[in-house]
């Protein structure tokens, strides 16, 4: 059984308090078409489960497989430090097809980010040291694909269709989160 290393905290990107009882974290993939399929049942998940799931993403571009995957991680990374890193997040997996320099801008445009610091930050890629952490956490936690799921610290090893995960998810409520 494989536990999350480091465990979910206030350096992750979150939907919801920590506090919650559940705490669901994916390793994923911006280009990944999986991970692009899990995004519609994690928003059924959250809609279901309300004040009692607490989200966490980590980033795992897989660029062997998906060649703009490194760069739509550092441009939610970027949008994030604008504060518009859940917006960022939910557009770049509508939109898999088109993960290129140019329509991550326009996006940011779209998300009213300061464009002039968007860009020196991926052109400077500030925010790699962040998606390298994330990776190293998947490494260390047994990851080898996306998306990779934990809950309460214990690496989700079925199907991630919604009732799947919703039964995991339930039954893990009723144990303390692994650390």
């Amino acid at each position: 059984m494989s536990t999350l290393k480091p465990p979910l905290g206030p350096r992750d990107h979150l939907r919801g308090e920590l506090a919650r009882p559940i705490h669901l974290v994916e390793f994923g993939d911006f280009e990944c078409p999986f991970c692009g399929q899990a995004q519609i049942v994690i928003r059924a998940l959250e809609r279901a489960l309300g004040d009692q799931l607490c989200f966490g993403f980590r980033n795992f571009p897989l660029v062997g497989a998906h060649p703009n995957a490194q760069i739509a991680a550092e441009a939610a990374e970027a949008a994030g430090a604008q504060g518009k890193y859940w917006e960022m997040h939910d557009l770049l997996y509508e939109n898999q097809h088109a993960l290129e320099v140019p329509h991550l801008g326009r996006y940011a445009e779209q998300l009213g980010l300061d464009m002039q610091r968007f860009v020196a930050d991926l052109q400077a890629h500030r925010h790699l040291e962040k998606i390298r952490s994330d990776r190293h956490s998947g490494a260390i936690s047994g990851v080898a694909g996306t998306p990779t799921f934990f809950i309460n610290g214990i690496r989700h090893e079925g199907p991630f269709d919604f009732d799947s995960l919703l039964a995991a998810m339930t039954l893990a409520a009723r144990f303390p989160r692994a650390g």
